[in-house]
């Protein structure tokens, strides 16, 4: 993976591609992919629907078409972050016609292959984006909180005793934790970042964090690739390599007749 490549030092890791290229890939699956999730069910769940009546038979070479273009799409994105080339393979049809063409890309496991991918893989696949890439932008995010700690405004009800009012009050800064009463409440659990001492002292610990989640990123990202890989290219030919060995020229050369009266 030429783009998702991990470094052993975090600081060579940060300045590398390979955080950003993780980032974006898994940003854009959550965009994307899910955008070709909802095209690939409603075509595959309409055509199987109607596929009762006589309609519904264009409609299923229909939505095999549209899940063989979702799945080039995925590739596409793919060849963003990968060395390694996922190229799809599919049948082509034997005999003409409607039918023939049915059966020849509905019997075709690249297809179900794909569609193993755009929806079977696509919750999981989405969690684990969407882990991963959240923690991540929170973390960066507390790196520049020195800059805007103070733009965060709470509006405090406070319970005056011995009256019916409510004395108002409020408070700035940044809430790490729970408090339900402003950050002198009761009940209250946390941190309140309200100084520049505090700000910078939460920065300093999220680029620490942000160092180390690069790996996490990364790792969820290369996790994703080799899923996508596996499921979106052709498959390999188990015999492959038996053919190519028996396509080469063999160790023995060919002796003519008269070398072998000459020898004798």
């Amino acid at each position: 993976m030429s783009r998702l490549s991990l470094r052993r030092n975090p600081v060579s890791l940060v300045l590398s591609p390979a955080p950003w290229a993780a980032a974006w890939y898994l940003l854009g699956y959550l965009l994307a992919g899910t955008v070709l999730f909802a095209v690939v069910l409603t075509a595959t769940t309409t055509a199987a629907v109607l596929c009762i009546t006589l309609l519904g038979l264009p409609l299923l070479v229909a939505a095999a078409a549209v899940v063989r273009a979702c799945a080039a799409a995925e590739r596409g994105r793919l060849r963003a972050v990968c060395r390694d080339q996922a190229r799809g393979q599919y049948r082509s049809a034997t005999r003409p016609g409607l039918i023939g063409e049915l059966r020849t890309r509905w019997t075709d496991p690249a297809l179900w292959r794909d569609l193993a991918y755009l929806l079977a893989m696509y919750p999981l696949l989405l969690a684990l984006d969407a882990v991963a890439l959240a923690i991540w932008l929170v973390v960066l995010a507390g790196i520049t909180l020195p800059a805007w700690y103070r733009l965060p405004h709470q509006a405090i009800a406070i319970g005056v005793s011995g009256g019916s009012g409510l004395a108002g009050g409020s408070a700035h800064g940044v809430e790490l934790g729970y408090f339900p009463a402003g950050p002198n409440g009761h009940h209250a659990w946390g941190w309140h970042v309200d100084t520049l001492p505090k700000a910078l002292l939460v920065a300093a610990a999220c680029l620490v964090l942000f160092l180390l989640l690069n790996y996490v990123l990364v790792a969820a990202a290369r996790l994703h690739a080799s899923i996508a890989r596996g499921l979106l290219r052709a498959p390999e030919d188990p015999l492959q390599e038996a053919k190519e060995v028996l396509s080469r020229p063999g160790p023995l050369t060919a002796v003519s007749p008269s070398a072998i009266f000459r020898k004798t």
